[in-house]
């Protein structure tokens, strides 16, 4: 809904329509993202991270041309991308879920008060919203940081 806004949201001209998955299906399933840096504050410290995330989504494929990807990426607003097993940004089905190019999943505008992503993060902010997690999670996920970065804003 967010991407569709963009006319009313400063900073946001480089954001693409959000089409129907390469599959053309709805797709569910726990998979990875990577974390880029950029000005988003909800992922402020967050740089590096690969992630398990939930996604659900039909209509989550990025149609970007190859210069507007570029230009995204030369002003650092991809935010997030999905990734294989060695991090890297992928293209392959399932593990990208939705065929956006190079994988990207969650944008920003140029200040950063704005991102728009297709993985719910917020469905996995506790450790026991995961199937399996690492011994040294505590009560909090990963994902909670998106939120107390949101309160830091708004304080």
């Amino acid at each position: 809904m967010m991407s569709q806004l963009k006319a009313i949201i400063p900073g946001s001209e480089l954001w693409p329509k959000f089409v129907r998955n390469t599959s053309e299906q709805f797709e569910a399933r726990l998979v990875n993202v990577k974390v880029n840096s950029s000005p988003s504050l909800l992922f402020n410290g967050m740089n590096d991270s690969v992630l398990p995330v939930a996604v659900a989504h039909g209509e989550g494929r990025a149609d970007i041309p190859q210069a507007q990807y570029e230009a995204i990426n030369s002003a650092n607003l991809n935010v997030m991308q999905y990734v294989d097993s060695h991090s890297e940004p992928t293209d392959l089905y399932p593990l990208n879920p939705n065929g956006s190019p190079q994988g990207i999943t969650a944008l920003t505008n140029i200040d950063g008060r704005f991102t728009i992503m297709m993985p719910h993060p917020e469905r996995l902010f506790r450790a026991s919203q995961y199937s399996w997690h690492p011994d040294d999670w505590e009560e909090d996920g990963p994902w909670m940081r998106i939120f107390r970065n949101a309160r830091v804003v708004i304080n």
